[in-house]
């Protein structure tokens, strides 16, 4: 049995391979060299399969509940519909932790080729749909403020709606090569889930690229740029003490870049060999991708901690703490809307 390819461990979720080594084993030494290490036997696997356990279940749960709490107790609108969205993103990704942690204490994928591929691609189509919502819902707040006017008469939710569907349409073609690339491999009787870049010279390097300029540099720029904009118009207007308007979407943000930056700067550190020693690339990948994960639980964390009198309601339910903070946008932006609106009619008089 031939079996010619070096193993690159790439986090749980990103395992890549390449044929530059040549290794012959008969079935008879296979079975003698197989190696069934588990993640008890080491120190950083046990920690970050702990942590992935707790992102489930406060995944799920809180997640969970934003959904039941945007999508059937609010009413609907704009703002609603962003946080749903995101919400639901989340809710699938933590959902599928399951399979990676089983494969973190096995270290053997025994789920197949489906799920191996399936599994990769909701993590990138959650990194992407999110930051994609965050680059939407800063744009949006950015035209609410510029354009006050205008945004009272066309923000609609169904043109929220379609909006979202696009976003979510381009963050799935941007996931597609966790499809493509995507394969189980057996070395030594141990089944991987790992990348398989063999078939094309450049896919590692234009794949790993891509995520980091389309899922990472290009959103950062446009929320910064919409950030500004904002800021610099509520300073023009005197309107920059109106009650903290946009403080959960600046956490959600802040939030965001925090988990994904360690990732990101692995996968490069992994792309342009920057270290030597795989172990490094190896242990980083594994803590960049549990903190990235770490992004699908923090968010109903802050809509509850960042609602509004969170200190003076505490013994209030937690349900209503995060419908209070979802709905606390809304009424901030109606209400900026409507100042800004009748500033502007004012104005508009005197031509």
């Amino acid at each position: 049995m031939d079996s010619n390819f070096n193993i690159i461990f790439d986090a749980n979720y990103d395992y890549s391979y390449d044929n530059s080594t040549n290794t012959s084993l008969t079935v008879g030494e296979e079975v003698f060299f197989k190696v069934q290490t588990t993640c008890f036997t080491q120190v950083i696997c046990l920690l970050v399969l702990v942590v992935n356990v707790i992102i489930f279940l406060l995944g799920i749960g809180g997640n969970g509940v934003v959904i039941w709490i945007a999508g059937f107790r609010m009413k609907k609108s704009v703002n609603t519909t962003w946080y749903l969205s995101l919400a639901v993103s989340d809710f699938i990704f933590c959902s599928c932790l399951p399979f990676n942690i089983a494969y973190s204490v096995t270290s053997d994928w025994i789920f197949g080729l489906f799920m191996c591929k399936f599994t990769s691609f909701v993590m990138f189509l959650n990194m992407f749909s999110s930051i994609f919502l965050l680059v939407i819902i800063s744009v949006d707040r950015c035209i609410a403020v510029m354009f006050p006017v205008w945004a009272q008469n066309h923000r609609t939710v169904g043109k929220a709606a379609f909006i979202i569907v696009l976003a979510w349409f381009v963050s799935a073609a941007l996931s597609i090569p966790s499809i493509v690339y995507r394969d189980v491999q057996h070395h030594l009787g141990i089944s991987h889930c790992m990348n398989n870049y063999t078939s094309s010279q450049y896919a590692h390097e234009i794949i790993a690229m891509s995520r980091f300029v389309f899922g990472f540099v290009i959103p950062f720029l446009l929320i910064i740029v919409c950030y500004t904009v904002i800021i610099l118009r509520l300073k023009a207007s005197q309107m920059a003490k109106s009650g903290k308007p946009f403080k959960i979407m600046t956490a959600l943000i802040v939030t965001f870049f925090l988990c994904w930056a360690p990732y990101h700067a692995f996968v490069l550190v992994e792309l342009f060999k920057s270290f030597q020693s795989t172990d490094i690339i190896a242990n980083g990948l594994r803590i960049g991708t549990t903190v990235a994960a770490a992004n699908s639980f923090l968010n109903p964390v802050l809509y509850v901690f960042m609602g509004s009198d969170f200190r003076k309601k505490f013994k209030s339910s937690i349900l209503s703490k995060i419908e209070n903070a979802i709905g606390e946008e809304g009424r901030t932006m109606s209400r900026y809307l409507s100042r800004s609106s009748s500033v502007d009619a004012k104005a508009s008089t005197h031509i």
